[in-house]
């Protein structure tokens, strides 16, 4: 349904709507520069991701809260993506990103016709947070280069940390001093007025500083002219057919990033404030704002949880902020487009610098060891991959990391040995009784455990066996087949295996398997049945 994000808002809440639009404006303009420059393209591409796509998403979002815009973790996978196929900056290069962003559009609207929003939950935390991290340790590289004033050769991460060390005599003190003390107004401004809207005050300081200064004309690099007007309709061209196939993986490696980060946003805001989200709308939402982004010479569209805070802190309660600054955006496109060109990069390198530090969360990694390591491990290891060897590898060897611990966890579910214990009740046991055995699995019984179970069940010194059923979840054909073996050996023995506490679902899949078992509702009714 169209609107909904829109819709509700009283009256005499609009001027706090408007402000915080204006507010939004203020932190979109600097970063979508800085991330279009990360991504490899004009900063004019980043602005005009703000109107177009921004108000088509505002018009569709279910969510009165969630901001569409470009972020650092898209950014950075533009330009590791793209950067394979043509060289940053090139007519190729800037129509290879608008046909990103109309594949990143078929993808999210092929996750809301098929409603497979779901699959964004296979981006474990972990992943998730080392994935985040490591992109923002490659743009943190990158932006560090900027407010040093040098420029690096090696294409690896590691060789180019050490050149940029090696090079940091060369640094450009001026161009130092200007990113350095933007980052730091910043931080101040954050602390002692937060509600202010600091990168752009930053922004307009540095700027006012090296026009007076005349820092420019002393090797302070600055924006440069931006292309005044908006943008006009346009259709990727001298994109090849196989070009835009290899453009796929990437956009779901994109869409994957989205929705995890995305829904989870909007829906933490939608819980907060007491109101529904259709996730599925959500899908649809990204998904024709792509369409507008790689239509009207835009980068790809994403989610954004800083800007989204940033407009809850201010009160705002609907998708009206990102309506006026659609509109603020344009307006300055329009008629002021010659004031952006005086912006010292160094002051956008470190405004972003601060935007993304932020996304390498110590706090989460910290957790992470105190609860689980191997998810540490795992967060550790994406993290530091993505730099290394990319960002598509890196996601692909973590989930395989984190598909790999959670086989090992299941191929060693809890199981136990039970006595009757108060109340009639069933408890685990400390030594194995006389009688027959009541023998506890609780996990799926799967192929990474079908040993363990066959072994443990065949070991237990009881001449009948009770297994009780109530955590098993689901059996496989290995695991099906692991039952038949040890029903096999124990009938061979003149022993007896019999089922308690099976749910209907596991008794009418055993029985699928052709495994026929005699079941009971209760632990005790299947050891009274088994004594003599």
């Amino acid at each position: 349904m169209m609107f909904a994000g829109l819709r509700g808002v009283p009256r005499a809440q609009l001027p706090r709507e408007v402000i915080a639009g204006v507010t939004l404006a203020a932190l979109a303009i600097p970063l979508n520069i800085g991330y279009a420059q990360i991504a490899g393209l004009p900063p004019v591409v980043g602005l005009y991701t703000a109107i177009v796509p921004m108000l088509v998403f505002a018009l569709f979002a279910s969510s009165r809260q969630l901001v569409a815009s470009p972020d650092a973790p898209i950014a950075a996978l533009i330009a590791s993506l793209l950067g394979a196929m043509a060289a940053a900056g090139s007519t190729n290069y800037v129509e290879l990103a608008y046909a990103q962003a109309l594949v990143c559009a078929l993808v999210f609207l092929l996750f809301y016709v098929f409603k497979l929003g779901f699959l964004a939950n296979f981006l474990s935390e972990p992943v998730l947070v080392g994935f985040i991290a490591g992109l923002a340790i490659e743009i943190l590289t990158s932006q560090v280069e900027k407010i040093l004033g040098i420029k690096t050769t090696s294409e690896h991460f590691f060789p180019e940390l050490w050149e940029i060390v090696t090079k940091i005599p060369q640094a450009h003190w001026w161009n130092v001093a200007v990113g350095v003390g933007t980052m730091a107004l910043i931080l101040v401004l954050r602390r002692v007025a937060p509600a202010l809207p600091g990168p752009l005050i930053a922004l307009i300081a540095a700027t006012v500083l090296v026009a007076a200064a005349g820092l420019d004309r002393h090797g302070v690099s600055v924006l440069g002219a931006v292309p005044s007007g908006l943008p006009v309709p346009h259709f990727p061209s001298g994109v090849s057919l196989g070009q835009w196939a290899t453009l796929i993986p990437g956009a779901i490696a994109i869409c994957a990033v989205t929705l995890a980060d995305g829904l989870l946003t909007a829906r933490r805001y939608a819980e907060q404030h007491n109101y529904t989200i259709d996730g599925n709308q959500e899908l649809m939402a990204f998904g024709v704002s792509n369409i507008a982004a790689g239509l009207t010479g835009s980068m790809t569209i994403g989610s954004s949880a800083s800007r989204t805070a940033a407009m809850d802190s201010v009160g705002s309660r609907s998708q009206i902020p990102s309506v006026v600054c659609a509109l603020v955006v344009a307006v300055l496109l329009a008629f002021f487009s010659d004031l952006l060109a005086y912006l010292p990069n160094a002051a956008l390198a470190g405004i972003v610098a601060v935007a993304v530090i932020r996304l390498i969360d110590v706090r989460k990694l910290t957790e992470l060891w105190h609860l689980r390591r191997s998810e540490f491990w795992i967060a550790t290891v994406c993290m530091l991959g993505v730099p290394v060897l990319g960002s598509l590898s890196a996601v692909v060897i973590a989930f395989l990391l984190s598909a790999v611990d959670m086989v090992r966890r299941a191929s060693s579910p809890s199981t136990a040995v039970l006595e009757p214990g108060p109340a009639g009740r069933y408890v685990r046991a400390r030594q194995p009784g006389p009688g027959p055995a009541v023998y506890r699995f609780e996990g799926p019984l799967f192929f990474a455990n079908a040993a363990a179970f066959k072994e443990q069940v065949l070991g237990l010194a009881a001449t009948d066996i009770v297994l009780d059923a109530e955590a098993i979840s689901d059996v496989d054909t290995t695991g099906a087949e692991a039952l038949r073996q040890v029903i096999g050996k124990l009938q061979a023995q003149h022993r007896t295996l019999v089922v308690a506490r099976a749910t209907r679902e596991l008794r009418d899949l055993l029985t699928h398997y052709g495994l026929r078992l005699t079941h009971f509702d209760s632990n005790e009714a299947a050891v009274a049945a088994q004594q003599p």
